[in-house]
């Protein structure tokens, strides 16, 4: 198997803890075999939405976030960005969760010393703004769409097919989702600009990205649900984008769950001695 990937800074967010559509075990197997200095979780890590409506949380969501406290307790230095379905924590900024720092938004610097603004994004989506109702309308057909997800994907796993998401083929069949992500993109980039940021760092829309708009380096984290997608900043100060689906088969081995959860197990026993 491959050795660890090591990267000076790693961006996530849209992970929708809470959620049936929630890829946990794949992000728990990218955090097993990756590796940084700082850790971003932009946003939406913890669905609240999903879950004042249905409680869910099983014990791969529970290890998600022991994972993350475990990285924040050995050394890594790991900010939480609220963003729309996590935003009942807004209430409560600044503040920590152990060594966990929550944020709004927070500076990122650089390996090449440019200035990044990291935010979920939310706030620049017209839709959150204007029409907060219809977003969470829309986060309820998401869902649906993401049940529908896991039946036939089930059936595609029997045929020795892999993953493949209705939603995300969905959206970007459909000429108005297309439209509404440039726009979406051009918008915060904009903002970036009249702000002098170098480049902006978001999550909110569930497209990975890294583009440059009017000299300002737009990059979007993607998602834990239909992409399992991941940003990561080399030591060289490059940027790119993890497609955790299309590598993971380098690195992960059949027993990986089972060491993941002894991980766990084995930081708790040293914590309670």
């Amino acid at each position: 198997m491959k050795p660890v990937l090591e990267y000076k800074s790693i961006f996530i967010s849209d992970v929708h803890l809470g959620t049936k559509g929630c890829q946990a075990e794949k992000l728990l197997e990218f955090f097993k075999h990756t590796r940084s200095e700082k850790l971003y979780c932009v946003g939406d890590i913890i669905d609240i939405w999903a879950l004042q409506k249905n409680f869910y949380w099983p014990q791969p969501h529970n290890d998600v976030i022991q994972k993350i406290l475990r990285k924040a307790r050995h050394g890594t230095e790991v900010f939480y960005v609220i963003g729309n379905h996590d935003e009942v924590f807004r209430k409560f900024i600044p503040m920590h969760f152990g060594k966990i720092k929550m944020v709004n938004r927070v500076i990122h610097q650089s390996v090449l010393n440019k200035k990044y603004l990291v935010v979920h994004g939310d706030a620049w989506d017209g839709v959150m703004r204007y029409a907060k109702w219809l977003s969470k309308l829309g986060s309820i057909a998401y869902e649906m769409l993401l049940r529908l997800n896991i039946v036939i994907n089930f059936f595609r796993k029997m045929r020795g097919k892999t993953y493949w998401s209705l939603a995300k083929y969905l959206k970007y069949k459909v000429k108005n989702a297309v439209k509404y992500i440039g726009e979406y993109e051009r918008t915060i980039a904009q903002y970036g600009k009249r702000k002098k940021f170098d480049g902006i760092v978001c999550g909110h829309i569930h497209h990975a990205t890294n583009e440059d708009f009017e000299g300002v380096n737009y990059l979007n984290c993607g998602d834990w649900v239909e992409s399992c997608t991941a940003l990561a900043e080399n030591y060289d100060g490059t940027f790119e984008i993890i497609y955790w689906d299309k590598i993971r088969n380098e690195y992960v081995k059949e027993d990986d769950e089972t060491e993941i959860d002894t991980d766990i197990e084995n930081d708790e026993i040293k914590k309670a001695s």
